[in-house]
């Protein structure tokens, strides 16, 4: 199936390409979100009448999400949690965790924007986490998971 990119969309193509993808990843994925439309001589029209206007979008939203990783990567968050004495954690952090500590530092992150390739973190000490904030732009923060304080009364 045959469609204009309406953005920039990772290993895909950019703005504007008319690219041909599977039916179903058209149908179920890129029509519905609008990241998309069909290649049709009526859409093809439209959106080089609405290109400038999508490029400027596209361009703000990218100037944000720059904006924003200046302010993040300043950041390095400390999470306690309770772990035996071979420095493994009970449980686990995941991305939900690493958000709601973002958000307690005073930075607004989304959990879809954390990315953990190697899994949630099981284990005390250092560890850099990728933030995805746009397609075109990830920041690392570091993250340092000490041993919960247990109060011995």
């Amino acid at each position: 199936m045959e469609i204009i990119l309406l953005e920039k969309i990772a290993n895909l193509g950019k703005i504007g390409d008319r690219v041909k993808v599977k039916p179903g990843y058209a149908r179920n994925f890129l029509l519905p979100q609008g990241k998309a439309s069909s290649a049709t001589r009526a859409n093809i029209a439209a959106f080089e009448a609405q290109r400038a206007e999508l490029e400027r979008k596209s361009a703000a939203e990218l100037a944000a999400a720059q904006a924003r990783a200046a302010g993040i990567a300043a950041i390095s968050l400390r999470i306690s949690a309770k772990a035996g004495s071979e420095g493994k954690i009970f449980g686990s952090l995941g991305t939900a965790d690493i958000a709601d500590a973002c958000k307690a530092a005073g930075v607004p992150v989304e959990r879809s924007e954390v990315r953990l390739p190697a899994g949630p973190i099981r284990t005390l000490g250092e560890h850099h986490v990728d933030l995805h904030l746009h397609t075109d732009v990830n920041v690392t923060i570091r993250l340092e998971v000490v041993p919960e304080e247990t109060g011995a009364a």
